[in-house]
């Protein structure tokens, strides 16, 4: 036995020099190789050892079997990390390269609109108000010069809350104009304000929604008049739309308003002319 120990000697000695994974996968191989390898053949072999000596070679065996085992083991864990050399040469940063681009978020359509309208009518003098989406049936109505029989309040078209006093008359605010009230409250004229917000009725179909989100401008000042809303449409369709929007003010019929005007607008986006 003396020749196969120092084959086995040698054998650990190749293990603990492996420098590579590849280097120790191969030793292994040369060791425990099911057809030819060292070990492998070594314990076939047994049986061809006197009786008298198979026990002591059999035990010597399995104690360098062990420990090649333990030892390949430990070797994959300690190549398993790299080393301070590796770490110098594979994982340089190069300070010189380009960082990958983050995908960054924006936002919503809808958020991003409103922020458009606000800075266009900001220039042209106009505050911001906001106010409560749940509304009193005095802001929303009554003082709007919308009484109870009046034909713009379809009692089909707001949303009640139930309260514990019906006398709350609470609703979910049907347009932003309850805005002009609680601004005029606040404020003396000469104002310009806007209120943007969401607003709630009882539509639901293709055209319709039970939430949508509404634009309201209020004008109070000496010598104001048909002719400064026309301004201000103009030029928020400019800025908003596009200089080369086709538009054109006709006469309609609202309930709640004396005179009443809509707009008609014509505009076929293209690449260089596309907001």
């Amino acid at each position: 036995m003396t020749d196969q120990k120092t084959d086995w000697e040698s054998f650990d000695g190749r293990l603990r020099a492996a420098k590579t994974a590849e280097e120790l996968a191969a030793v292994e191989q040369e060791l425990f190789g099911r057809k030819a390898g060292a070990m492998t053949l070594a314990l076939k072999g047994l049986h061809e050892i006197p009786a008298d000596d198979r026990k002591k070679a059999a035990a010597e065996l399995n104690t360098w079997k062990r420990a090649f085992e333990e030892l390949i083991q430990l070797r994959r864990k300690e190549l398993a990390v790299p080393s301070q050399e590796s770490l110098k040469t594979s994982d340089r940063i190069d300070v010189t390269l380009e960082l990958p681009q983050r995908e960054r978020g924006h936002l919503h359509l809808i958020p991003e609109f409103i922020r458009q309208v606000e800075e266009v009518f900001g220039r042209m003098g106009f505050d911001i108000a906001t106010g409560p989406e749940v509304e009193t049936e005095e802001f929303n109505f009554n003082l709007l010069n919308i009484p109870r029989d009046h034909p713009a309040r379809d009692a089909q078209d707001t949303f009640w809350i139930k309260t514990k006093n019906p006398e709350d008359r609470l609703l979910l605010r049907t347009q932003t104009s309850p805005m002009q009230i609680r601004y005029m409250q606040s404020h003396k004229p000469p104002l310009r304000v806007i209120a943007p917000g969401k607003v709630y009725r009882k539509d639901s179909d293709a055209t319709h929604s039970p939430m949508f989100h509404q634009f309201e401008g209020l004008m109070i000042g000496r010598d104001v008049t048909l002719a400064n809303m026309k301004a201000v449409m103009i030029t928020a369709i400019r800025e908003l739309i596009s200089p080369k929007a086709e538009f054109r003010f006709r006469t309609g019929f609202f309930p709640f308003v004396e005179p009443g005007l809509e707009v008609d607008l014509r505009w076929q986006g293209d690449e260089e002319d596309s907001r």
